[in-house]
């Protein structure tokens, strides 16, 4: 029976692996998906459509998670804690206190996601209907 071969572990493989060599391509990246010029660093500048698919999907996830953070109210609600320990009592209202502003937090931060993207395409049209005019 043959003993298995020892791998390097600890110092020995961060020296090996960083001892590999990264290649980088010459060429500069291509986007043939959309009509959107790509410069070397890779910058797609924003387009209307691409704002207003953005808010749909972050006012998806936002009506998604206000349904579940009412969800864990009404839960939280009709199932108050049963604790005579005062100390429990207050650790499970805190815990409780966390879960529902963390979920409103989420639901907060993909709201505003979505206001700011909806904002951001009207501006871009806009600003391509007075290019077309001047």
């Amino acid at each position: 029976m043959t003993e298995p071969t020892p791998q390097p572990s600890g110092q020995n493989a961060v020296e090996n692996s960083s001892s590999v060599e990264l290649t980088h391509s010459s060429n500069p990246p291509t986007n043939n998906l959309s009509n959107n010029p790509v410069d070397n660093s890779g910058y797609v500048p924003p387009t209307p459509l691409r704002c207003f698919t953005g808010s749909a999907i972050a006012t998806g996830f936002a009506y998604m998670l206000y349904l579940l953070t009412q969800s864990i109210v009404t839960s939280f609600a009709a199932k108050p804690l049963s604790s005579t320990n005062m100390l429990a009592a207050r650790i499970g209202a805190a815990v409780r206190t966390l879960i529902v502003g963390i979920s409103t937090l989420g639901t907060g931060i993909f709201a505003i996601a979505a206001i700011g993207l909806l904002a951001l395409g009207i501006q871009l049209v806009f600003k391509q209907l007075r290019q077309t005019n001047s």
